[in-house]
């Protein structure tokens, strides 16, 4: 696994203790910069150790990647990669912290965005609790969130929510029908719950006048159904990014590849979490600028780093 050991902070003890530098062929543990993965250096294998803020680590490996071509799938990160939309939901969190110290003038201070962006909403809002107001119950801040993100949507479907809070990427469709041109799948990912993902894609291919985007992709996978009283969920919270079933999910069930294809499958995140999401499935990640994957730490995790989807696309042909 070639990555900047300089991005890295250099641990001694890793993976909740179960690993220790110098012991049972451990060379290396080595922490990113958003403090969300360790990546743990054996002898013959590399592993990664994705932290939980909600108290459900998890181990996996990490598999080489290349890309071989023809491309068979790209697989597509929602928010940051695709629309423009993670300011939006900074906001929301920002909006949720202000309810919960009963602040409306609270703001999130800068350091706080490698945070708040590309993990789940539980992460993002215990992190909030842990700095900012740690007496508050995690279930206190999801209610304030879900009830932030309802009336903010219906705003939006009415026309007259926050000013440019989904705005497609340069690029976007021209690059989408240059993949359907090629014959390439196109599965696009995130993390978040239908109820705010759905809107978000609608309001997207809206602006682009592309139609229904449930015809247009050949899958679409999220974070499903928030748990609330009254009603059933689904698993969203423990599995999303940095862990890879999101992606693993959207190329093994949504476009029919199987794991021994995976060198024929591409990744795009703008997020540090997203690409690691991206190399744990098993597949290579194209990086996009704009997001957190440099303050992350993580740009060497991407087989390419693109400013826009013009360059993806030359590296995909």
């Amino acid at each position: 696994m070639n990555i900047n050991h300089e991005d890295f902070e250099k641990l001694a003890i890793g993976g909740d203790g179960y690993f220790t530098v110098g012991k049972n062929g451990v060379e290396q543990i080595l922490l990113s910069k958003d403090k969300k993965v360790e990546f743990i250096f054996l002898e013959d294998q590399t592993m990664a150790f994705v932290r939980s803020a909600l108290g459900y680590p998890a181990f996996y490996p990490v598999l080489t990647v290349k890309i071989e071509k023809p491309v068979k799938a790209v697989l597509m990160d929602l928010d940051g990669t695709s629309v423009r939309s993670e300011d939006f939901w900074i906001w929301i969190i920002e909006q949720s912290t202000a309810n919960l110290l009963d602040n409306p003038a609270f703001q999130l201070e800068d350091d706080d965005l490698p945070f708040v962006s590309g993990h789940s909403v539980s992460e993002h809002l215990e992190y909030c609790i842990k700095k900012y107001c740690p007496d508050k119950p995690l279930e206190e801040a999801r209610a304030h969130y879900m009830r932030n993100t309802r009336r903010e949507m219906k705003k939006i479907l009415e026309g007259r929510g926050k000013e440019n809070a989904f705005v497609p990427v340069e690029g976007l469709k021209d690059f989408l029908y240059a993949l359907k041109e090629r014959k390439i799948k196109i599965g696009l990912v995130t993390s978040g719950l239908y109820e705010k993902a759905w809107p978000e894609i609608v309001a997207a291919f809206r602006t682009l006048e592309m139609g229904n985007p449930a015809e247009f992709y050949d899958a679409i996978i999220s974070a499903g159904f928030p748990l609330q009283k009254g009603a059933s969920g689904t698993l969203g919270e423990l599995q999303a990014k940095p862990h890879p079933w999101l992606y693993a999910e959207t190329a093994k069930v949504g476009l029919g590849i199987d794991f021994s294809d995976r060198h024929s499958v591409v990744g795009m995140e703008d997020s540090g979490a997203g690409v690691c999401s991206v190399r744990l499935a098993g597949f290579s990640c194209l990086g996009m600028s704009g997001g957190n994957i440099i303050q992350s730490g993580l740009k060497s995790l991407c087989s390419d780093f693109c400013d826009n989807f013009d360059q993806m696309l030359e590296i995909i042909n």
